[in-house]
């Protein structure tokens, strides 16, 4: 009965062009036509990921002679620096043009107020400075935020109710961020979702004469569940409670045009949406809002669940992988910070 039905819409359409007989069943548009064959999609394809889109997360640690791979996460590792400057020159030599990096701090250097994220000699500014000297063509990227070195695992500091301080936050994040940049960070990414840091920071930078150095900021950063595997790398789940009161709602949209704008206009550079995913139409949404670079952050738990679905053999990695990041791509992201970067650059260069 289909079928019939199906036949008959096309007997009685003009435009279908059939003959008299109605066999004649010739069209004028088939873009069937543009998918006959590998060369034509692939000239036609509307977005594409290239290595220059990539950055790449990584996890140093103190120590030396050690890379420990992440449980929640195969295939990422923390390294200590001496094997993090080999995994950065080697990323580099498939094309990554930069890396974010996330520190591992013993709990030894962690305290309720986060002086260690400040101290010249810290881990994450002699990396800096080691990166720099190592492989000087790499941008690094560093994280502002004080969740890793909190005795709380809270992005900001915390007083005796449990209350996170908004003010007195921000006062060390600038700190953080001026260290960062005496280290040699090209771009510094405050992810803490505290009000108003980003006006302070470029304030401090530019006081201190840091005019070049540039802010990627957290922009839409939600309180997601996809944050697990990434806080079993650090060590820095938060101690109580959780994070909603100053990451945003999963629920809410509008409200991440209304933090866009914001950073805008205390002077960030570039702005991003986290996670990636189950974001994607906030990531289309900021991409019309924004002449600015666009960052999506393809997160821990998107990255886990793909390799785990695919060490049971339920998908092909690689396949869904790419399918992926293109998403994000196609929503409009300019630029991706995976923890697939080293594995796709590996594809693009045909390994």
């Amino acid at each position: 009965m289909v079928m019939n039905v199906v036949e008959n819409l096309g007997q009685s359409d003009p435009l279908e062009g059939e003959t008299s007989q109605g066999k004649d069943r010739s069209m004028a548009v088939r873009p069937r036509r543009l998918r006959r064959t590998a060369g034509l999609r692939r000239m036609v394809r509307e977005n594409q990921i290239t290595v220059n889109d990539l950055i790449y997360p990584l996890f140093v640690m103190e120590g030396e002679g050690q890379k420990i791979e992440i449980p929640s996460m195969p295939d990422c590792f923390r390294y200590s620096l001496d094997l993090l400057l080999k995994e950065v020159a080697e990323v580099r030599s498939l094309g990554i043009n930069a890396i974010a990096l996330f520190p591992v701090v013993p709990e030894s250097k962690k305290d309720a107020t986060g002086t260690e994220s400040y101290n010249p000699d810290g881990l994450v500014q002699r990396t800096i400075k080691a990166i720099k000297k190592a492989v000087p063509e790499m941008l690094v990227i560093t994280d502002i935020a004080l969740d890793p070195f909190s005795i709380y695992g809270h992005d900001g500091i915390v007083d005796e109710q449990g209350k996170i301080l908004n003010d007195p936050t921000v006062e060390v994040l600038v700190k953080q961020a001026l260290s960062q940049a005496e280290a040699g960070a090209d771009l510094v990414a405050p992810s803490d979702m505290m009000d108003g840091r980003i006006g302070a920071i470029r304030q401090g930078l530019d006081a201190a004469g840091y005019f070049d150095v540039g802010i990627l900021a957290y922009s839409a950063k939600y309180a997601s569940a996809y944050y697990g595997p990434f806080r079993d790398a650090l060590d820095s789940a938060p101690k109580f409670g959780d994070k909603k009161t100053y990451q945003m709602d999963a629920a809410n949209s509008r409200e991440a045009l209304k933090e866009i704008e914001l950073d805008i206009a205390e002077g960030a550079d570039m702005v991003m949406v986290k996670p990636a995913l189950a974001y994607l139409d906030i990531i289309c949404q900021v991409k019309s809002a924004t002449h600015l670079p666009v960052v999506a952050y393809n997160v821990s738990g998107e990255y886990a669940m793909i390799k785990a679905a695919a060490q049971q053999g339920w998908i092909d990695e690689k396949s869904v992988m790419l399918e992926s990041l293109v998403s994000m791509k196609r929503a409009g992201a300019d630029l991706i910070l995976t923890y697939f970067a080293k594995q796709v650059a590996e594809i693009l260069q045909g390994g």
